[in-house]
């Protein structure tokens, strides 16, 4: 697929790696060759025949990285796929996507599952696209060849995923892969819930939103990282946690960091925009795994974002059919406990945060670090995705941060539109994305590539 022709996007509020500032961007052949003074470029541009965009106010961010991607396709196409996951992203302003190894059919843990993940995708992606593989019990001699094939690291769950092909790990399989992953390079990311406190926990089904959430405490989560941080100190692994719901697991990763464990860990924007007090009776599409908990303990997330414990903020879109959901208005009978898992925000997730982080005092340069910048460090992309910076990819959002966007259904691109931010006005608006410096024209054809995993990995001091 050709570049675009050379051209200059100009604008008073650019986000670049030291801060925001008046600047003009020229772009060729897909990359971004110099970062100038505001208006400097405008000559240049005539010059080259280059187009010249002045997006005035309106800031120009790097594309977002979003790490925590359930496409599902192939197998729960119907939950979502490669098109309408990948046309949600670029609506809302993400244009690189890294996809987890299940609710797909086969899921990734094999390089042949793999391959046939890749087939799907090919010619439907919108934005660029890359694959994590999957560490489950029995598979540790499939783990290099899949790392080998170009996944970007190994995901497991220390508790039940929801789907019976991708079983959870039991300690015997998270020490046999944790060392096998030491021993190649990659990175574990964990869905860390302890199954031994999720089962003494209370199960009460019904539609109370307080009965759900007590059925996942914030113990289990504690209890898992503290397991899964004693087991990469013996095995030497490097470790993510992932979607981290409660506060609780802070100081373990802080004393597990000043031990010398190599970890970081993610939380997502339904932790950080909604809580437990908000969710009304019957209302599953808030329904997640682990659960969005109370207004004390968001803040004490925020506070830990703030002083940079957290390494990304992204998705975890993970959809599925509305009857899956319970949802009463489809008919469903609104059971939490029976309703499937998952908050469905790929293409919502940067005005959501925005949102919030404008009301507690946060930059849009500090938005652009936790889901832009960090995630592209997380997974080894920082040489050419998530910064405005000479010789990265010219991946970039025009996002007006005084505008408004009100849910709703009609406006959504994932397959299905069930979100718990349905009627929520949102500060922000994506108003164009550029993918390698062509604009997402979800009209047109796709033109995503696949992305596989560098090969100098991330460093090991990421924290």
């Amino acid at each position: 697929m050709p570049f675009s022709q050379p051209m200059v996007i100009s604008s008073r509020r650019v986000v670049l790696p030291d801060g925001e500032r008046p600047a003009d961007v020229l772009i060729r052949d897909g990359k971004i060759v110099e970062v100038a003074a505001h208006g400097s470029l405008t000559q240049l541009a005539a010059e080259l025949a280059a187009g010249l965009t002045d997006l005035g106010d309106t800031a120009l961010l790097p594309g977002l990285v979003d790490t925590h991607v359930h496409v599902n396709e192939p197998g729960r196409t119907e939950w979502e796929g490669f098109a309408t996951a990948t046309r949600a992203a670029a609506a809302g302003g993400v244009t690189t996507v890294i996809d987890m190894p299940l609710n797909s059919i086969p899921p990734t843990t094999t390089v042949a599952a793999l391959e046939v993940k890749r087939k799907a995708a090919e010619g439907r992606a919108w934005v660029d696209l890359g694959f994590w593989g999957g560490a489950v019990p029995g598979n540790v001699a499939d783990l290099e060849p899949l790392h080998r094939a170009g996944v970007f690291g190994f995901k497991s769950f220390l508790a039940p995923s929801g789907v019976d092909e991708f079983p959870h790990v039991e300690a015997a399989d998270l020490e046999a892969a944790l060392a096998e992953q030491a021993r190649i390079g990659a990175l574990a990311i964990i869905h860390a819930e302890d199954p031994a406190v999720l089962a003494a926990a209370p199960q009460q089904p019904g539609v109370h939103y307080r009965d759900f959430l007590a059925s996942r405490p914030a113990g289990a989560e504690t209890a898992a990282v503290a397991h899964l941080l004693d087991t990469a100190r013996r095995t030497g692994a490097r470790v993510h946690i992932l979607h981290v719901s409660s506060a609780a697991v802070l100081p373990l990763l802080r004393r597990a960091r000043a031990d010398g464990v190599r970890v970081t860990a993610e939380t997502c924007p339904h932790y950080l925009t909604l809580a437990a007090e908000q969710v009304p009776d019957g209302d599953t599409a808030f329904k997640c795994c682990p659960p969005i908990r109370d207004e004390a303990n968001r803040d004490a997330l925020w506070e830990a974002l703030g002083r940079g414990e957290f390494i990304a903020v992204v998705s975890d879109h993970s959809p599925s059919t509305p009857d899956l959901k319970l949802l009463p208005e489809y008919g469903g009978s609104g059971d939490f406990a029976a309703a499937w898992g998952g908050i469905a925000s790929l293409q919502l997730g940067l005005p959501a945060v925005w949102t919030e982080a404008r009301r507690r005092g946060h930059t849009l340069a500090d938005v652009v670090r936790w889901m832009s910048a960090g995630p592209a460090e997380l997974a080894g992309l920082s040489g050419t995705k998530g910064a405005i910076a000479v010789g990265r990819d010219a991946d970039l959002v025009a996002f007006d941060p005084d505008g408004e966007l009100t849910v709703r259904a009609a406006g959504l691109h994932h397959r299905n539109p069930v979100t718990p931010y349905a009627g929520r006005t949102l500060t922000g608006a994506v108003r164009t994305t550029w993918l390698r410096g062509r604009v997402v024209d979800t009209g047109a054809e796709p033109f995503g590539r696949p992305l596989t995993r560098p090969a100098d990995t991330p460093p090991d001091d990421v924290v």
